[in-house]
Protein backbone atom coordinates (compact mmCIF):
# COMPACT_ATOMS: atom_id res chain seq x y z
CA UNK A 1 0.00 0.00 0.00
CA UNK A 2 1.37 3.40 -1.06
CA UNK A 3 1.79 5.45 2.13
CA UNK A 4 2.78 8.50 0.08
CA UNK A 5 -0.61 8.38 -1.64
CA UNK A 6 -2.24 8.24 1.78
CA UNK A 7 -0.25 11.29 2.88
CA UNK A 8 -1.47 13.13 -0.22
CA UNK A 9 -5.10 12.24 0.52
CA UNK A 10 -4.76 13.52 4.09
CA UNK A 11 -3.47 16.83 2.77
CA UNK A 12 -7.00 17.60 1.56
CA UNK A 13 -8.97 15.72 4.23
CA UNK A 14 -11.61 17.65 6.16
CA UNK A 15 -10.44 16.03 9.39
CA UNK A 16 -6.99 17.56 8.85
CA UNK A 17 -8.26 21.04 7.91
CA UNK A 18 -7.88 24.05 10.17
CA UNK A 19 -10.99 25.38 11.92
CA UNK A 20 -11.22 29.15 11.49
CA UNK A 21 -13.55 29.41 14.49
CA UNK A 22 -10.85 28.17 16.86
CA UNK A 23 -7.63 29.51 15.33
CA UNK A 24 -7.09 31.88 18.28
CA UNK A 25 -8.18 29.42 20.95
CA UNK A 26 -4.82 29.40 22.73
CA UNK A 27 -5.29 33.04 23.76
CA UNK A 28 -8.83 32.72 25.13
CA UNK A 29 -10.05 32.35 28.74
CA UNK A 30 -11.33 28.95 29.86
CA UNK A 31 -15.03 29.77 29.55
CA UNK A 32 -14.58 30.96 25.96
CA UNK A 33 -12.65 27.81 25.06
CA UNK A 34 -15.50 25.74 26.47
CA UNK A 35 -18.09 27.72 24.51
CA UNK A 36 -16.24 27.10 21.26
CA UNK A 37 -15.93 23.37 21.94
CA UNK A 38 -19.58 23.15 22.95
CA UNK A 39 -20.73 25.11 19.90
CA UNK A 40 -18.75 22.84 17.59
CA UNK A 41 -20.14 19.73 19.28
CA UNK A 42 -23.71 20.87 18.59
CA UNK A 43 -23.30 20.04 14.93
CA UNK A 44 -22.35 16.41 15.53
CA UNK A 45 -25.90 14.96 15.88
CA UNK A 46 -26.95 16.72 12.68
CA UNK A 47 -24.04 15.12 10.82
CA UNK A 48 -25.21 11.74 12.12
CA UNK A 49 -28.81 12.50 11.14
CA UNK A 50 -27.80 12.92 7.50
CA UNK A 51 -26.29 9.44 7.55
CA UNK A 52 -29.32 7.64 9.05
CA UNK A 53 -30.42 5.92 5.79
CA UNK A 54 -26.92 4.50 5.31
CA UNK A 55 -26.72 3.42 8.95
CA UNK A 56 -30.09 1.68 8.57
CA UNK A 57 -28.87 -0.26 5.54
CA UNK A 58 -25.86 -1.53 7.45
CA UNK A 59 -28.00 -2.53 10.43
CA UNK A 60 -30.31 -4.60 8.21
CA UNK A 61 -27.30 -6.66 7.13
CA UNK A 62 -26.01 -6.94 10.70
CA UNK A 63 -29.38 -8.34 11.81
CA UNK A 64 -29.33 -10.85 8.95
CA UNK A 65 -25.85 -11.90 10.00
CA UNK A 66 -26.87 -12.35 13.64
CA UNK A 67 -29.90 -14.43 12.67
CA UNK A 68 -27.66 -16.63 10.51
CA UNK A 69 -25.13 -17.17 13.30
CA UNK A 70 -22.69 -14.53 12.08
CA UNK A 71 -20.84 -11.82 13.98
CA UNK A 72 -20.35 -8.07 13.88
CA UNK A 73 -16.69 -7.07 13.85
CA UNK A 74 -15.45 -3.51 14.32
CA UNK A 75 -11.91 -2.64 13.29
CA UNK A 76 -10.03 0.62 13.71
CA UNK A 77 -6.87 2.34 14.91
CA UNK A 78 -6.35 4.81 17.74
CA UNK A 79 -9.53 6.50 18.98
CA UNK A 80 -11.66 4.79 16.33
CA UNK A 81 -10.40 1.36 17.37
CA UNK A 82 -10.93 2.09 21.05
CA UNK A 83 -14.51 3.15 20.40
CA UNK A 84 -15.18 -0.11 18.56
CA UNK A 85 -13.75 -2.17 21.41
CA UNK A 86 -15.79 -0.16 23.92
CA UNK A 87 -19.06 -0.70 22.08
CA UNK A 88 -18.39 -4.40 21.56
CA UNK A 89 -17.48 -4.96 25.21
CA UNK A 90 -20.77 -3.47 26.39
CA UNK A 91 -22.94 -5.91 24.43
CA UNK A 92 -22.62 -9.06 26.61
CA UNK A 93 -23.66 -7.43 29.92
CA UNK A 94 -26.30 -5.21 28.32
CA UNK A 95 -27.95 -7.70 25.98
CA UNK A 96 -26.85 -11.09 27.30
CA UNK A 97 -25.07 -12.11 24.10
CA UNK A 98 -21.89 -14.24 23.93
CA UNK A 99 -18.65 -12.20 24.06
CA UNK A 100 -17.73 -13.28 20.53
CA UNK A 101 -20.93 -12.05 18.88
CA UNK A 102 -19.69 -8.45 18.62
CA UNK A 103 -15.92 -8.06 18.40
CA UNK A 104 -13.75 -4.96 18.49
CA UNK A 105 -10.26 -5.07 16.95
CA UNK A 106 -7.68 -2.31 17.29
CA UNK A 107 -4.35 -1.77 15.53
CA UNK A 108 -1.61 -2.80 17.94
CA UNK A 109 -3.84 -5.18 19.88
CA UNK A 110 -5.15 -4.78 23.42
CA UNK A 111 -2.01 -2.91 24.50
CA UNK A 112 -3.12 -0.07 22.21
CA UNK A 113 -6.24 0.45 24.31
CA UNK A 114 -4.13 2.27 26.91
CA UNK A 115 -1.00 3.28 25.05
CA UNK A 116 -0.24 4.46 21.54
CA UNK A 117 1.55 1.78 19.52
CA UNK A 118 3.76 3.57 17.02
CA UNK A 119 3.19 2.59 13.40
CA UNK A 120 0.54 -0.04 14.21
CA UNK A 121 -2.04 1.46 11.87
CA UNK A 122 0.40 1.58 8.92
CA UNK A 123 0.40 -2.19 8.31
CA UNK A 124 -2.43 -3.45 6.06
CA UNK A 125 -1.38 -7.08 6.49
CA UNK A 126 -1.85 -6.75 10.25
CA UNK A 127 -5.50 -5.87 9.63
CA UNK A 128 -6.01 -8.91 7.44
CA UNK A 129 -4.16 -11.08 9.96
CA UNK A 130 -6.42 -9.86 12.78
CA UNK A 131 -9.42 -11.16 10.85
CA UNK A 132 -7.76 -14.48 10.09
CA UNK A 133 -7.04 -14.89 13.80
CA UNK A 134 -10.78 -14.80 14.61
CA UNK A 135 -11.73 -17.03 11.64
CA UNK A 136 -13.62 -14.19 9.98
CA UNK A 137 -15.86 -15.49 7.20
CA UNK A 138 -18.66 -14.74 4.78
CA UNK A 139 -21.38 -14.93 7.46
CA UNK A 140 -19.80 -12.07 9.40
CA UNK A 141 -20.05 -8.30 8.94
CA UNK A 142 -17.00 -6.03 9.14
CA UNK A 143 -17.24 -2.33 9.95
CA UNK A 144 -14.10 -0.30 9.36
CA UNK A 145 -13.92 2.79 11.56
CA UNK A 146 -11.46 5.52 10.63
CA UNK A 147 -12.02 9.26 10.85
CA UNK A 148 -9.65 10.04 7.99
CA UNK A 149 -10.68 6.99 5.99
CA UNK A 150 -7.10 6.11 5.15
CA UNK A 151 -5.67 3.88 7.91
CA UNK A 152 -3.83 1.02 6.10
CA UNK A 153 -4.61 -1.41 8.95
CA UNK A 154 -8.32 -0.86 8.39
CA UNK A 155 -8.05 -0.91 4.60
CA UNK A 156 -6.18 -4.22 4.71
CA UNK A 157 -8.88 -5.76 6.87
CA UNK A 158 -11.66 -4.45 4.66
CA UNK A 159 -10.03 -5.86 1.53
CA UNK A 160 -9.69 -9.25 3.25
CA UNK A 161 -13.36 -9.15 4.30
CA UNK A 162 -14.50 -8.27 0.78
CA UNK A 163 -12.45 -11.15 -0.62
CA UNK A 164 -14.10 -13.43 1.97
CA UNK A 165 -17.54 -12.59 0.60
CA UNK A 166 -18.63 -10.74 3.75
CA UNK A 167 -20.67 -7.56 4.03
CA UNK A 168 -18.41 -4.58 4.70
CA UNK A 169 -19.33 -1.21 6.18
CA UNK A 170 -17.22 1.93 6.57
CA UNK A 171 -17.55 4.85 8.97
CA UNK A 172 -15.51 7.91 8.04
CA UNK A 173 -15.59 11.68 8.41
CA UNK A 174 -14.07 12.45 5.00
CA UNK A 175 -16.05 12.39 1.77
CA UNK A 176 -13.02 11.08 -0.13
CA UNK A 177 -12.44 8.21 2.31
CA UNK A 178 -10.48 5.32 0.79
CA UNK A 179 -12.55 2.94 2.92
CA UNK A 180 -15.65 3.86 0.92
CA UNK A 181 -14.10 2.22 -2.14
CA UNK A 182 -14.17 -1.13 -0.32
CA UNK A 183 -17.50 -0.82 1.51
CA UNK A 184 -21.02 -1.98 0.70
CA UNK A 185 -22.36 0.50 3.27
CA UNK A 186 -20.74 3.95 3.40
CA UNK A 187 -21.47 6.04 6.49
CA UNK A 188 -20.20 9.57 6.01
CA UNK A 189 -20.10 11.79 9.11
CA UNK A 190 -19.18 15.28 7.94
CA UNK A 191 -18.50 16.97 11.26
CA UNK A 192 -16.05 19.47 9.79
CA UNK A 193 -12.60 20.51 11.04
CA UNK A 194 -11.77 19.81 14.67
CA UNK A 195 -11.36 22.53 17.30
CA UNK A 196 -7.76 21.34 17.63
CA UNK A 197 -6.59 20.61 14.10
CA UNK A 198 -6.48 16.88 13.39
CA UNK A 199 -7.63 15.85 16.90
CA UNK A 200 -10.25 13.38 15.72
CA UNK A 201 -10.88 12.13 19.25
CA UNK A 202 -13.17 15.19 19.47
CA UNK A 203 -16.07 15.71 17.02
CA UNK A 204 -15.17 12.76 14.79
CA UNK A 205 -14.91 10.42 17.78
CA UNK A 206 -18.18 11.68 19.24
CA UNK A 207 -19.98 11.11 15.94
CA UNK A 208 -18.51 7.62 15.59
CA UNK A 209 -19.61 6.71 19.12
CA UNK A 210 -23.17 7.83 18.38
CA UNK A 211 -23.26 5.65 15.28
CA UNK A 212 -21.80 2.60 17.02
CA UNK A 213 -24.44 2.97 19.74
CA UNK A 214 -27.10 2.99 17.03
CA UNK A 215 -25.71 -0.06 15.23
CA UNK A 216 -25.56 -2.40 18.22
CA UNK A 217 -28.63 -1.08 20.03
CA UNK A 218 -30.90 -1.25 16.99
CA UNK A 219 -29.55 -4.65 15.94
CA UNK A 220 -30.16 -6.05 19.41
CA UNK A 221 -33.69 -4.64 19.44
CA UNK A 222 -34.38 -6.34 16.12
CA UNK A 223 -33.24 -9.76 17.34
CA UNK A 224 -35.45 -9.61 20.44
CA UNK A 225 -33.04 -8.49 23.14
CA UNK A 226 -35.38 -5.67 24.21
CA UNK A 227 -39.03 -5.79 25.34
CA UNK A 228 -40.68 -2.40 25.00
CA UNK A 229 -37.67 -0.32 25.94
CA UNK A 230 -36.50 -2.69 28.67
CA UNK A 231 -33.19 -4.57 28.28
CA UNK A 232 -34.65 -7.88 29.35
CA UNK A 233 -31.62 -9.96 28.36
CA UNK A 234 -29.12 -8.13 30.55
CA UNK A 235 -26.69 -10.25 32.54
CA UNK A 236 -27.05 -9.38 36.26
CA UNK A 237 -23.40 -9.67 37.27
CA UNK A 238 -23.48 -7.27 40.21
CA UNK A 239 -25.87 -5.93 42.85
CA UNK A 240 -26.89 -2.92 40.74
CA UNK A 241 -27.83 -5.12 37.79
CA UNK A 242 -29.64 -7.63 39.99
CA UNK A 243 -31.81 -4.83 41.35
CA UNK A 244 -32.30 -3.41 37.86
CA UNK A 245 -33.42 -6.85 36.68
CA UNK A 246 -36.05 -7.09 39.40
CA UNK A 247 -37.19 -3.54 38.71
CA UNK A 248 -37.65 -4.14 34.99
CA UNK A 249 -39.59 -7.34 35.78
CA UNK A 250 -41.98 -5.18 37.81
CA UNK A 251 -42.11 -2.55 35.07
CA UNK A 252 -42.92 -5.12 32.41
CA UNK A 253 -45.56 -7.02 34.38
CA UNK A 254 -46.94 -4.70 37.06
CA UNK A 255 -46.21 -7.34 39.70
CA UNK A 256 -45.19 -6.75 43.31
CA UNK A 257 -41.64 -6.71 44.63
CA UNK A 258 -42.11 -10.14 46.20
CA UNK A 259 -43.48 -11.60 42.97
CA UNK A 260 -40.57 -10.15 41.01
CA UNK A 261 -38.09 -11.53 43.53
CA UNK A 262 -39.62 -15.01 43.39
CA UNK A 263 -39.77 -15.09 39.60
CA UNK A 264 -36.22 -13.77 39.30
CA UNK A 265 -34.92 -16.58 41.50
CA UNK A 266 -37.08 -19.25 39.83
CA UNK A 267 -35.87 -18.16 36.39
CA UNK A 268 -32.23 -18.50 37.36
CA UNK A 269 -31.71 -14.76 37.21
CA UNK A 270 -33.10 -14.36 33.68
CA UNK A 271 -35.47 -11.36 33.49
CA UNK A 272 -36.91 -12.41 30.13
CA UNK A 273 -37.96 -15.79 31.49
CA UNK A 274 -39.31 -14.23 34.68
CA UNK A 275 -41.53 -11.85 32.71
CA UNK A 276 -43.07 -14.69 30.72
CA UNK A 277 -43.55 -16.76 33.85
CA UNK A 278 -45.48 -13.97 35.57
CA UNK A 279 -47.54 -12.78 32.60
CA UNK A 280 -48.54 -16.26 31.44
CA UNK A 281 -48.57 -17.99 34.83
CA UNK A 282 -46.20 -20.75 33.71
CA UNK A 283 -42.98 -22.34 34.92
CA UNK A 284 -39.43 -21.61 33.86
CA UNK A 285 -39.12 -24.66 31.62
CA UNK A 286 -42.26 -23.87 29.64
CA UNK A 287 -41.25 -20.21 29.40
CA UNK A 288 -37.87 -21.23 28.04
CA UNK A 289 -39.46 -23.46 25.40
CA UNK A 290 -41.80 -20.67 24.32
CA UNK A 291 -38.88 -18.29 24.00
CA UNK A 292 -37.03 -20.79 21.86
CA UNK A 293 -40.03 -21.15 19.55
CA UNK A 294 -40.45 -17.37 19.48
CA UNK A 295 -36.87 -16.74 18.43
CA UNK A 296 -36.02 -15.16 21.77
CA UNK A 297 -38.72 -12.48 21.48
CA UNK A 298 -41.10 -12.11 24.42
CA UNK A 299 -43.95 -10.77 22.26
CA UNK A 300 -43.67 -13.70 19.83
CA UNK A 301 -43.50 -16.19 22.70
CA UNK A 302 -46.70 -14.70 24.16
CA UNK A 303 -48.39 -14.88 20.75
CA UNK A 304 -47.49 -18.55 20.38
CA UNK A 305 -48.85 -19.31 23.85
CA UNK A 306 -52.14 -17.49 23.20
CA UNK A 307 -52.61 -19.10 19.81
CA UNK A 308 -52.11 -22.48 21.47
CA UNK A 309 -54.67 -21.56 24.14
CA UNK A 310 -57.13 -20.43 21.46
CA UNK A 311 -56.64 -23.65 19.49
CA UNK A 312 -57.20 -25.71 22.65
CA UNK A 313 -60.36 -23.78 23.49
CA UNK A 314 -61.65 -24.17 19.93
CA UNK A 315 -60.97 -27.90 19.97
CA UNK A 316 -62.76 -28.25 23.31
CA UNK A 317 -65.77 -26.33 21.99
CA UNK A 318 -65.99 -28.58 18.93
CA UNK A 319 -65.89 -31.68 21.13
CA UNK A 320 -68.78 -30.34 23.21
CA UNK A 321 -70.83 -29.69 20.08
CA UNK A 322 -70.12 -33.14 18.65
Amino acid sequence: MDLNAIDDSLEHAMTESRNARSDQIDSLPVIEILRIINEEDKGVPFAVEKALPDIAGLIEDVVKAFNAGGRLVYIGAGTSGRLGVLDASECPPTFGVPPGMVIGLIAGGDAALRNSIEGAEDDPEAGASALRDIDFGSRDVLVGITASGSAPYVLGAMRYARDSGAVVGAISCNRGSKTFQLAHHRILLEVGPEVITGSTRMKAGTAQKLVLNMITTTSMIRIGKVYGNLMVDLTPVNRKLVERSKRLIRQATGCTRDEAEAAFLASGGKPKLAILMIVLGIGAEEAGELLRKGGGRISDAMRIYRYAEFDSASAAAKEEQA
